[in-house]
C-alpha cells in the first residue's frame, strides 16, 4: 500500500478504542483457527513481528498445545541505516536474540515450538519474493495454518511476506490468515481500506496481555534512541501502545 508511508507517530491509540468499525469486529477463539491436529506457521518479517502482531497468538496456542513453526524472514539488520552503534553486523546477532528472549517472556514451551531463520535481506524481500515462496513451501505441510503479515500493511517487507506466504500456502493446500501491524499506524478508525468483513477477534486476558507488554520490551534495540545518531526509536511509545490492545485482530 504504497500510497501510506510509515512516518509521524500516525493513529492514536485512543482514536482506535473510540473506532466503531473496531468494536464492531467478532470474536474467534484459537481452536477455531487452528483446528486440533494442525500446526501453526508464523512467518515474521523481521524479529519483533511475531511478538507485535501475535503475542497473543502465540500464548493461546501454547494453552491449546499446538505445535508452532516460526520463521524470521530477516534478521533485521537494516533497521538503522547510517548508524555507527546500530551497525547492521550488531543488528543481525542481538535482534534475533531479541526475539528468544521474548518468546521465553512469554512462556512458550520449548518443545511446542520450532523456529526458522530465513536470512533473506531486511528491507530486500520485494525483490526475493520468488525466492522467499520456493523457501516457505520447503516447510509447509497441507494440514498447516499459516499466520503472515497483511499484504497490504504499508510496509514494504511485511507486503513482501505477506504475498509470499498466502501463494505458498495456497499452493501447499494450507490454510492462511493475515495479520496487521503498520495498518494500525497509518489507517484512519473507520479506514474502508481495512477489510473489515474479514477481520476476526482474538480477546487476550489481563495475563496474556502482561506478558505481550514484557516481550514487546525485550526489543532494546527498536524501542530507544539512536546513541549514536540520537534518532527516535523505531518503535515509538505510541506504537507500541498501539499494539498492546486487550485482543489482536487477525484477517480470514
Amino acid at each position: 500500500m504504497n500510497a501510506n508511508p510509515i512516518q509521524g507517530q500516525g493513529t492514536s491509540p485512543q482514536a482506535w478504542k473510540a473506532s466503531r468499525r473496531l468494536a464492531q469486529v467478532p470474536d474467534i477463539d484459537c481452536r477455531q483457527l487452528v483446528p486440533e491436529g494442525c500446526r501453526a506457521v508464523i512467518v515474521a518479517p523481521h524479529p519483533d513481528d511475531e511478538i507485535l502482531g501475535s503475542g497473543g497468538l502465540l500464548q493461546l496456542l501454547a494453552q491449546a498445545q499446538r505445535q508452532i513453526l516460526l520463521i524470521s524472514v530477516t534478521d533485521g539488520a537494516a533497521s538503522h541505516p547510517g548508524s555507527t552503534y546500530w551497525t547492521p553486523q550488531r543488528l543481525r546477532i542481538v535482534r534475533p536474540q531479541e526475539s528468544a528472549d521474548a518468546l521465553k517472556r512469554l512462556g512458550l514451551p520449548i518443545t511446542q515450538v520450532q523456529w526458522v531463520h530465513g536470512g533473506f535481506p531486511d528491507t530486500g524481500v520485494t525483490a526475493a519474493e520468488g525466492e522467499l515462496r520456493e523457501f516457505l513451501k520447503t516447510y509447509l505441510q497441507p494440514s498447516d495454518v499459516v499466520f503472515t503479515t497483511w499484504r497490504e500493511d504499508g510496509h514494504a517487507d511485511h507486503e513482501a511476506v505477506g504475498r509470499a506466504a498466502l501463494t505458498a500456502a495456497f499452493e501447499c493446500g494450507a490454510r492462511a490468515h493475515e495479520i496487521p501491524i503498520w495498518a494500525w499506524h497509518w489507517a484512519s478508525p473507520e479506514d474502508p481500506r481495512i477489510p473489515w468483513e474479514r477481520a476476526r477477534k482474538l480477546q487476550l486476558d489481563k495475563w496474556a496481555q502482561a506478558r505481550k507488554r514484557h516481550a514487546i520490551q525485550a526489543f532494546a534495540s527498536q524501542l530507544y534512541d539512536d546513541p549514536d545518531t540520537g534518532h527516535p526509536p523505531v518503535l515509538s511509545g505510541t506504537a507500541v501502545e498501539r499494539l498492546q490492545q486487550p485482543f489482536e485482530v487477525v484477517f480470514l
